[in-house]
């Protein structure tokens, strides 16, 4: 088996310029104003740990090819996915991403577009194979398609592989199967979001994967869809904002 690819690229972050005024003998002193908001990094391959790692940030958590996990990250309160109706009991997920889920499951069913799910969380460990194994297949275009350890969505523990149901595994293709076309309609309206969306490879750093949706609760979800943004763009706004 190949080795995992050792990529050590560095990400130089701009940073806002501070402006300063100067105050008047007389005059109240004015607001200082706020910093310029630090514009997306460009995709590239780092090993930064990621600025917001408590388990109760998971909504908030940005997670790329720059930013990661640490090894240790594993939420406490991991539930089998079985709870929601789909997936099998080795299959995990945090408990409160289950009424959600098993609320898309049923209404999936309904509409004639029943799911499951391939993968739920994954630990740095299981990461790493998972990693290797693209590597040993790919090559180095397995980073356009296989995160790092650390860097993986799964390690939240929010995030999910669907596929339809009764179907060995899933692909690119699955964007065009009813199933698919059903989740990219209305996965929104139960708290999921598509984290790696067609055309946006150049934003998401990662390569259009239909099947990968990332549960950040219905309300974060609309806004989301209505900024029309990605989630790393949106997350690094909404993170920037916060810290200003």
């Amino acid at each position: 088996m190949l080795v995992a690819l050792a990529v050590t690229a560095a990400v130089v972050l701009p940073t806002g310029l501070l402006v300063r005024m100067a105050l008047v003998s007389g005059d109240p002193a004015p607001r200082r104003p706020a910093a310029a908001a630090r514009p997306l990094p460009a995709c590239r391959y780092s090993r930064e740990r990621t600025a917001l790692t408590s388990y109760q940030d998971w909504q908030r958590t940005l997670l790329d090819t720059t930013y990661r996990l640490p090894r240790s990250y594993e939420p406490p309160d991991l539930v089998p996915i079985t709870r929601a109706g789909v997936g099998t009991r080795d299959m995990r997920i945090r408990a409160f991403v289950v009424p959600d889920l098993q609320a898309l499951v049923e209404a999936a069913g309904a509409a004639g577009s029943p799911v499951d799910v391939t993968w739920g969380y994954r630990s740095f460990r299981t990461q790493t194979w998972v990693f290797e194994y693209w590597t040993e297949q790919k090559g180095e275009a397995a980073l356009r398609t296989a995160a790092r350890p650390g860097h993986s969505e799964h390690q939240l523990g929010t995030s999910l592989d669907f596929k339809s149901e009764g179907a060995l595994n899933v692909d690119e293709t699955w964007k065009d199967d009813p199933a698919g076309r059903w989740m990219r309609e209305h996965a929104w309206e139960y708290g999921f979001v598509l984290s790696y969306p067609e055309g946006k490879e150049a934003v998401t750093c990662y390569a259009h994967e239909p099947w990968h949706y990332r549960y950040v609760g219905r309300r974060e979800a609309r806004r989301i869809l209505d900024s029309g943004l990605t989630v790393r763009q949106y997350l690094w706004r909404q993170n920037a904002e916060l810290s200003r």
